[in-house]
């Protein structure tokens, strides 16, 4: 009998017989390794500073290549073939170049209007470029030829300061939200967040503060000519010879900046700064510095508290060399808490984050710890003694208040964490994992939010279903400015854009359903916020490009934001206009539907485009002609635009659109008067049908004309054109008076003929228009009367009828909302309410024909309206898809591609030529061209290209 030893036992165990025979291992899975990932968690271990991509509040997004070499610049853009939204090819700066040596490693925007990016490379170098023309042509305003190659300025923290309020009586930010739903509708909250903090005193300039890993604290600030300078300090709380910052963050809280620095001797130190502009002792807050006071700040350094940020003991599982090392840090400062009426304390954040490594069997992990900044009060003496004082009747002892770390519960994520940052005014922080996945927490809890549907009350489109749909394995990301859109940079360098989408079916066409009404709140807040901040919202146009087709999503949702914001759409009692040309939310409203409308260069624009269209541009037109004529006092002495022949020939540009504007609509206003189907209509029992009319023709020249604000629009052109006429006609005497002079006694020819034959184009250009300014003025003026009479009759027998009965002043606020209504209804191309029927009847009956005969009609009807782009039959659109001719937004003339570089709106698709000017006239008047008429941003084309 042969013993059982005989056969050798498997010690080895690799695999074993399951219950059916089939071998089955038993060795554990390795965990999946991520090397790249691994390299870029050990990157910001040993750098606070390694953020290579980051999205400007105005759109830009900018990167820096994988080898650290160059940056390179993106941006979203309406694709002008077919209206889809993509990010663009990207352009490579020319203004700054890393090396192998000495890479290219953080990049930090700041807050201005007109957007600021400092890079900064390994050794501390810092680059400032500005964007003030276009998303991705820079003007650098800091080079670093001056900065010394040394690797102890390697910077370790970066911050710019925000931007002072204009209005110092408001300094104050508005934040939108939440939207609580009320049976089918949705009213929306308000709430003031305090704009604390330092600031630069000029109010649209900023100031970059970065700390070295030597200890050191630069703030490069904008002297008032504009010259970069730079104020260096030595953080004494920090700075020893032993031991070298790491990580640094930094924060505006009041009146003070925060400084949170970690060492390599893993101690945690909080200090505060404060920035003296006027020099060593100033006091700003009390004697505020003049806007043209130079320059002379001081930074004093204030220790507040200190701790270690490594506080785990040896029984803590997480206690490992991987977990020992910092990651991020960050300031939280302090904030006023939800009810109004306690301030929380600033908060250190430190994140160690552990990643799977080959051969080990951890998971993931992110650990943050938190440390609340405490205020105290400490006494000057032992208890005892202050009571034997007491006894003594000696004077009660000084207490000073004195600030302690106190250490928080840690949290812990079982994944790698890549990105921390605030929003929603630091209410609200935003946590970006190595997957893709995207969480929210409350800053006061720091809970977790938006995770569960809720339609009731609405912040965050999250919460009605709306998820990043292709999340996907990244090393960093960073949002739009508003939030609703992501780019990730994949473990190759590669961009990628994500933006938020409905992955559970149809959200349904009406406020009756749940989700479609909870849908346009959160797009409402979100729109709001931007508007407000002046921030680019372009990927929310990209995002709400695919309902469009939904009979009134549009509609609803420019409804809510009108409602929100309170913008002024009735403008059918104002006289003078300059509150028209202000409102900038309005024109907003109009980008909107202008680009919503938008559908292809070879597809026609919907009803709501073109009438959005129409409007932007005659806005343009009159802003550009207004700043022209009326130069600002501040300016006047420096130049005269009107003295400039570029400025004079791109006014007769604007001139010649507006009046092949004014030709076009009275030939289409002429085209309904002979239209039997239209006039038809023109009855009780089938005014309904107008309007569907009207949007089958694709014909707005109506609407224009009835709703307010583009009817003001329009009177101000008019007003405009006659004042170039008769500024032409000046000008031409002038010259034949001073042409007569010297004929007589035989002096010189005159020294700028460009001028003079730019003010003959002028004048040729208005008195030879098929259609005179002052008649069409007269025609507007008139209907107006009659709307305002048809409100003043119908309006408050409909208020004193309706069920709520208002009595005294209550009518005549009750009146005044249902005017705002019906303006907005026809402000958004809806259809205008039946008591306008005589109205609209007497307009084709009797004002309409009475013009007709000041006009030939004949010529209108054959007159070419090429330089409008608003011919949209099919005949048309494809003659001007195969002519190649683009209209120059700025000088209004048709040009061709050729070998001067274009630049591009990346929202609605219009070009102008990139041109500079050279004197300061014409750069004045460019200058206010700086945005398209939609208000989208430019982008630079390459030359010969129409896209990028």
């Amino acid at each position: 009998m042969p013993l059982m030893l005989d056969n050798a036992v498997p010690v080895d165990l690799n695999d074993v017989d399951d219950l059916f025979g089939d071998g089955v291992g038993l060795s554990l899975p390795d965990r999946s390794h991520d090397r790249p990932l691994s390299l870029k968690v050990d990157d910001v271990r040993s750098r606070g500073c390694c953020q290579t991509i980051a999205w400007s509040k105005s759109g830009t997004v900018a990167t820096i290549t994988p080898d650290g070499q160059f940056l390179q610049l993106r941006f979203l853009r309406c694709d002008p073939a077919d209206g889809t939204w993509d990010l663009s090819k990207p352009t490579t700066c020319e203004l700054i170049k890393g090396s192998s040596g000495i890479p290219l490693v953080h990049l930090e925007w700041g807050s201005t209007n007109i957007p600021e990016l400092a890079i900064i490379d390994a050794v501390g170098r810092v680059v400032i470029v500005s964007f003030s023309i276009s998303l991705n042509h820079p003007f650098i305003t800091r080079k670093y030829d001056t900065d010394s190659i040394d690797d102890a300025n390697a910077v370790v923290g970066a911050h710019w300061l925000a931007v002072a309020p204009q209005n110092q009586q408001k300094s104050y930010n508005i934040m939108y939200g939440p939207a609580t739903r009320n049976g089918n509708a949705y009213q929306y909250e308000s709430s003031f967040v305090h704009a604390g903090g330092p600031s630069h005193p000029h109010s649209s300039k900023s100031a970059l503060f970065c700390v070295t890993i030597s200890g050191m604290l630069k703030m490069f600030w904008s002297q008032n000519n504009n010259r970069m300078e730079e104020t260096t300090m030595e953080l004494e709380s920090v700075n020893s010879l032993d031991e070298l910052v790491t990580h640094a963050a930094l924060a505006s809280d009041k009146r003070y900046l925060l400084v949170a620095v970690a060492t390599s001797s893993k101690q945690l130190r909080l200090l505060k700064i404060e920035i003296q502009w006027g020099g060593p002792g100033s006091q700003p807050d009390k004697n505020p510095l003049p806007q043209n006071a130079r320059l002379s700040p001081s930074l004093v350094e204030k220790h507040l508290a200190a701790t270690t940020w490594l506080q785990t003991g040896p029984g803590d599982a997480s206690n490992d060399a991987s977990m020992a090392e910092l990651s991020h840090l960050h300031v939280l400062p302090s904030i006023i808490d939800n009810t109004g009426k306690s301030t929380v304390s600033p908060m250190i954040i430190a994140i160690r984050t552990r990643t799977p490594t080959s051969g080990s069997y951890q998971t993931a992990q992110t650990i943050i710890d938190r440390w609340e900044a405490v205020s105290e009060q400490r006494h000057n003496l032992h208890p005892a003694f202050e009571q034997l004082g007491n006894r003594r009747n000696s004077e009660v002892t000084e207490q000073t208040a004195y600030t302690r770390l106190r250490k928080l519960e840690p949290i812990t994520i079982n994944k790698v964490l890549i990105s921390f940052q605030p929003a929603q005014f630091g209410k609200l922080l935003v946590l970006t994992m190595s997957d893709g996945t995207v969480e929210y927490r409350d800053r006061f809890t720091f809970e977790e939010v938006y995770a569960t549907e809720d339609t009731n009350k609405v912040m965050n489109l999250r919460q009605v279903g709306w998820n990043f749909g292709e999340e996907g394995s990244c090393q960093q990301v960073a949002f739009s400015p508003t939030h609703c859109s992501m780019v990730q940079m994949s473990d190759e360098g590669k961009i990628k854009w994500c933006k938020l989408q409905y992955p559970l079916g149809d959200i349904g066409n009406s406020f009756q359903e749940v989700r479609y009404g909870a849908t346009i709140a959160g797009l409402t807040v979100a729109a709001a916020s931007a508007l407000w901040h002046q921030a680019n919202y372009d990927d929310l146009l990209a995002i709400v490009a695919p309902y469009t087709s939904k009979r009134r999503f549009i509609h609803d949702w420019i409804t809510e934001i009108i409602k929100v914001l309170k913008i002024q759409v009735d403008y059918s009692e104002e006289l003078h206009h300059d509150l028209l040309m202000r409102n900038t939310p309005l024109q907003s409203c109009l980008s909107f539907m202008n680009s919503l409308g938008f559908k292809g260069e070879t597809h026609p624009r919907t009803f709501q485009g073109k009438f959005a269209m129409i409007d932007l541009n005659v806005r343009n037109v009159v802003v550009l002609i207004t700043l022209a004529i009326n130069t600002p006092v501040t300016v006047r002495e420096k130049m005269s635009p009107l003295d400039e022949h570029e400025v004079v020939e791109a006014l007769a540009g604007c001139a010649k659109w507006s009046l092949d504007l004014l030709s076009w609509l009275t030939d289409s206003l002429f085209s309904l008067m002979n239209d039997s189907e239209f006039i038809a209509r023109l009855e009780p029992k089938r005014f309904g049908e107008v309007t569907p009319y009207l949007q089958k023709r694709n014909d707005v020249s109506l609407h224009l004309l009835l709703s307010s604000s583009s009817r003001s629009f329009l009177i101000c052109v008019c007003r405009r054109i006659a004042h170039l006429e008769s500024l032409s006609e000046r000008a031409i005497e002038f010259y034949r008076g001073q042409s007569a002079n010297m004929d007589q006694t035989g002096g010189p020819k005159m020294s700028n003929p460009k001028l003079q034959q730019a003010y003959q184009k002028m004048q040729h250009i208005t008195t030879s228009s098929l259609v005179k300014v002052a008649d069409f003025e007269k025609l507007l003026n008139v209907l107006g009367g009659d709307v305002r009479q048809a409100y003043q009759a119908f309006l408050p027998n409909m208020i004193k009828s309706s069920s709520q009965n208002p009595q005294g002043k209550q009518i005549d606020l009750a009146v005044k909302a249902a005017q705002v209504q019906v303006e907005l209804s026809m402000l958004l191309a809806a259809g205008p309410p039946a008591p306008f029927l005589p109205v609209i009847k007497k307009f084709f009956s009797k004002e309409l024909p009475a013009f007709r005969a000041l006009c030939d009609p004949s010529k209108l009807f054959f007159a070419n309206y090429d330089l409008l782009g608003v011919q949209d039959d099919e005949s048309s659109l494809a003659r001007n898809g195969s002519r190649f001719v683009y209209v120059d937004l700025f000088k209004r003339v048709e040009m061709k591609l050729g070998a001067q570089q274009w630049r591009r709106c990346t929202r609605c698709a219009c070009v102008m030529e990139d041109v500079f000017g050279s004197r300061p006239g014409y750069t004045f008047v460019l200058g206010q061209q700086r945005k398209c008429a939609c208000g989208g941003l430019w982008a630079l084309l390459p030359k010969g290209k129409l896209i990028l």
